[in-house]
């Protein structure tokens, strides 16, 4: 199963007066870089957080964020009243300097002046924290979710992908028993060219065939496609494993690539140089994917 390391998840509960809204963003990164924003009063629980986030979620750029909207019933308001007294003192100097009276609202206007009016809230107690920790494993669920399905999405062209390139090789058969028989046939007529160098002597023919054989034998290309082969196989097998794989696919596309490569530099021929630039194609374009998998 792939899982894709792009994800959303959100919950929203409400608590003593509270209404919190859990948010978790993920992005494909190489490492966990985690990033909460959190209330301060929850800041004795960040590395509890932290750490859920971690074993749940295991990899990429992940955003944690926590809203927090206070409800008018839980807010129990009080006066400062040495901030307001000094405000008043300040107002009526302010009134006899310019020889102006003083209002006869002075109280009011006292009272809208910067933190003269103080709110309360009450702390965050363990009941609450069950709920919003229920909360977080809502929203973390969700990521989940939303990475199994976009996983299955990139699953699917991988698949299609890689059985393109084992298409591809197959394609090659044909043009590599074409490429012997042209080879036998240069190397007689560059003999039969040169032929004057050896006073009019035709070639030795065990010669002729030892060198054939070393020619061959430098650009046989068996091995490399039995091994692109089973590394195509494994790569099948290890997309359908319980748990996603991506690193470890990405080691197994990079052992992909040295064979594909090989059989190019060994290829001696048009026909299966441009299959070979096909299945890098198909190669480069499953790396783009694995760029985001889990």
């Amino acid at each position: 199963m792939i899982k894709s390391m792009t994800g959303y998840g959100k919950a929203t509960i409400e608590i003593t007066g509270r209404k919190l809204t859990i948010e978790i963003k993920t992005l494909n990164s190489k490492q966990l870089d985690l990033n909460l924003k959190i209330p301060g009063y929850f800041r004795e629980k960040e590395w509890e957080v932290r750490t859920f986030l971690t074993q749940k979620l295991e990899r990429g750029k992940i955003d944690f964020y926590i809203g927090t909207e206070v409800t008018g019933e839980m807010l129990s308001y009080s006066i400062n009243h040495s901030l307001a007294k000094k405000y008043h003192e300040e107002l009526k100097s302010l009134s006899q300097e310019l020889n102006e009276e003083c209002p006869a609202d002075m109280l009011s206007l006292v009272v809208k002046m910067p933190d003269v009016m103080q709110t309360s809230r009450d702390e965050m107690n363990e009941n609450d924290w069950e709920f919003i920790s229920a909360a977080v494993t809502e929203a973390v669920a969700q990521v989940d979710e939303f990475r199994i399905n976009e996983g299955k999405i990139l699953e699917d062209d991988m698949l299609k992908r890689v059985h393109s390139i084992m298409q591809l090789l197959d394609s090659i058969e044909p043009y590599e028993i074409n490429r012997i028989k042209e080879l036998r046939e240069r190397l007689l007529r560059d003999f039969s060219k040169y032929k004057g160098d050896f006073n009019g002597s035709a070639p030795d023919q065990n010669r002729f065939e030892q060198e054939l054989i070393y020619y061959l034998e430098k650009l046989d290309i068996t091995e490399e496609k039995v091994r692109l082969l089973k590394h195509c196989q494994y790569f099948l097998e290890t997309l359908h494993e319980s748990v996603s794989q991506g690193k470890k696919l990405g080691f197994v596309t990079q052992e992909m690539g040295r064979e594909i490569n090989t059989i190019g530099s060994k290829a001696n021929d048009s026909e299966i140089q441009k299959i070979v630039v096909q299945m890098k194609d198909e190669l480069e374009k499953v790396k783009e994917q694995l760029g985001n998998i889990l």
